[in-house]
C-alpha cells in the first residue's frame, strides 16, 4: 500500500449491511466479507473505530404511534446486538476488539470512555461504538460524526447501500447524477440526504473529511482507505 494515507479512521456501517437478502437479522456471509476487509486494514497498522447502525433489527420510523424517545432507545439496543456480532467475528480472526456503549450495560460491554477508547487504539485494538450518542433524536450518522471528532479521526467512512451522493434520489429519479466531490455547505444547501444535517454540520465544523460509498462493491473499505477514487468525498 505504501505510505499510509490515514492513521486513525472511523467507519460507519449500516445495520442493513450485516443483514441477509430480506434486510433483517444477521447474515454470516455478509459479516464475514466486512470483517475480512476490516482485518486487512487493521494489518496495515491503521487504528479503527466502528459505528454500527441497527436498521436490520429496528428503525424508529417503523412505529408511527410509538413515543419517539422509546423507539430511538430500542434502535440503540439494536446497534448493541450488531456490535457484539462484529466483535465476535473479529476476535475469531485473532483481532482484539472492544465494544463501548453510550448506554451503560456493563455485563456485555464497556461504557463509552474517550480516554479508554484512545488507549485501546494505541494497543492495536479495534473499538466498536454502540448505541449511537446515547440520546434520542440523534441518528447513528451523528454518532459517527461525534465519535470521529472526539477521537480525532483522520476520516469518516460511511459504508451505505448506495455508491455515493447523488444530486437527487436515484430510487425515484433514473437521471440522478452521482457527485464525486462536494463541500459540506453545498450538501446542506442542496438538501442532500446521504447523511443527516446535524452530522454534516459537525463534520464541517471539525474539518473531518467523509467518504460515502457502497459496501456492496468488492473491497470497498480497502479501496477507500488506499485513497482510490470510490464513492463521494465530502469536505471543506
Amino acid at each position: 500500500m505504501g505510505e499510509k494515507k490515514y492513521k486513525r479512521i472511523v467507519i460507519k456501517l449500516s445495520g442493513e449491511a450485516l443483514a441477509g437478502e430480506g434486510g433483517f437479522g444477521l447474515d454470516n456471509e455478509k459479516i464475514s466479507s466486512v470483517v475480512d476487509q476490516l482485518c486487512d486494514v487493521h494489518r496495515q497498522g491503521i487504528e479503527i473505530g466502528i459505528i454500527v447502525g441497527g436498521g436490520n433489527f429496528w428503525r424508529g420510523r417503523q412505529s408511527e404511534n410509538m413515543d419517539r424517545t422509546t423507539a430511538d432507545h430500542m434502535g440503540m439496543l439494536a446497534t448493541a446486538i450488531n456490535a457484539l456480532a462484529l466483535q465476535d467475528a473479529l476476535e475469531k480472526r485473532g483481532v482484539q476488539t472492544r465494544v463501548q456503549t453510550a448506554i451503560t450495560m456493563t455485563r456485555v460491554a464497556e461504557p463509552y470512555i474517550l480516554r479508554r477508547a484512545i488507549r485501546h487504539f494505541e494497543k492495536g485494538r479495534i473499538v466498536i461504538f454502540a448505541c449511537g450518542t446515547g440520546n434520542p433524536y440523534f441518528s447513528t450518522d451523528t454518532g459517527a460524526a461525534l465519535r470521529s471528532a472526539e477521537v480525532h479521526a483522520d476520516v469518516l467512512l460511511l459504508a451505505k447501500n448506495i455508491d455515493g451522493v447523488y444530486d437527487s434520489d436515484p430510487k425515484t429519479n433514473k437521471d440522478a447524477i452521482k457527485i464525486k466531490s462536494i463541500k459540506y455547505i453545498d450538501m446542506i444547501k442542496m438538501g442532500l440526504k446521504a447523511m443527516d444535517t446535524t452530522a454534516t454540520s459537525m463534520c464541517m465544523e471539525n474539518n473531518i473529511p467523509v467518504i460515502v460509498f457502497s459496501l456492496n462493491e468488492k473491497d470497498s473499505i480497502v479501496k477507500a482507505i488506499a485513497g482510490e477514487s470510490i464513492g463521494t468525498l465530502i469536505h471543506n
